[in-house]
């Protein structure tokens, strides 16, 4: 047997207050990406959304439009044709000083963490299927480094094939296969940038309180606040008290795949937390 994988990427806020480093990521089996996409696209015309659909571009004359279009793209997750997976670190984990090397190569270390773990990808094969192997198609979105550099991070992509638990596995990571493109031009990508964004504002508190000097929270903000309340609302009805700050648990390694939905509160190693910097007294997310 052999499967094909497409992962959609994006990524969110660098530097936020409570989080920081959003990557986010939609799974799909390359047969199903044209029926998707199509199903998806016409929701959107149906919604008159004839442009890029953003997490920026919700507003109170459209926030019923993106509601029900978020709404429709988490019935291809609740039935598992997309897999989501979102990474973040939490700021209160102080980070061990890092080299010249990490520090210029951030952004690209951490795709690579995530690409790496996120999915689960080594347990994709979970029943065991003799000689069954998978092709990963990356499609990330806009990358902000130049050619030469996003070439490098192509070659270093690709090595994962060589890891011995990829290729237990047979999983493959080909440099053709790994490619720049826009958001504007795949609708799987816009759902994702929907949820991305509405993850990062509500752990950093973006939307749910005034930016000073104002005392009252925009109508941007509220409409914003809807669009994450019926995210919310879907994704609890996959996990029941999903908790959105924290790392999803698996109960057996194979569920790192197969799960619909999860989240990766990324901790780099030799880190330390600084409780000061948490948040206090606050209820589940």
């Amino acid at each position: 047997m052999q499967e094909r994988f497409l992962i959609y990427c994006d990524e969110s806020v660098e530097k936020g207050r409570y989080y920081s480093h959003f990557y986010g990521g939609a799974l799909i089996k390359w047969r199903d990406r044209e029926r998707i996409s199509n199903l998806l696209q016409e929701k959107k015309t149906s919604l008159n959304l004839y442009g890029e659909v953003k997490w920026t571009k919700i507003t109170t004359n459209y926030l019923q439009k993106y509601i029900e279009f978020i709404d429709y793209f988490f019935d291809f997750v609740a039935n598992g044709n997309i897999k989501i997976r979102i990474m973040f670190s939490q700021n209160a984990n102080e980070k061990p000083e890092f080299s010249k090397y990490q520090i210029d190569n951030e952004y690209f270390l951490l795709y690579h963490q995530f690409i790496k773990h996120a999915f689960g990808l080594r347990h994709w094969n979970h029943e065991g299927t003799p000689n069954a192997t998978s092709e990963v198609v990356l499609y990330i979105d806009d990358p902000p480094q130049n050619a030469q550099k996003f070439d490098q991070f192509r070659n270093h992509l690709s090595s994962l094939s060589e890891y011995s638990d990829f290729r237990a596995a047979g999983v493959k990571f080909e440099k053709s296969e790994i490619a720049r493109v826009s958001s504007h031009d795949h609708v799987i990508m816009q759902g994702l940038d929907i949820i991305l964004g509405a993850m990062q504002s509500r752990l950093n508190e973006v939307h749910t309180k005034p930016i000073p000097p104002a005392n009252r929270r925009s109508k941007k903000a509220k409409a914003k606040a809807q669009v994450y309340k019926k995210i919310r609302e879907r994704v609890c009805e996959i996990y029941p008290n999903f908790n959105f700050g924290v790392s999803t648990g698996s109960q057996s390694l194979e569920n790192r795949f197969k799960h619909q939905y999860r989240h990766w509160n990324f901790v780099s190693s030799g880190s330390t937390l600084d409780r000061s910097r948490a948040k206090s007294n606050r209820k589940k997310m």
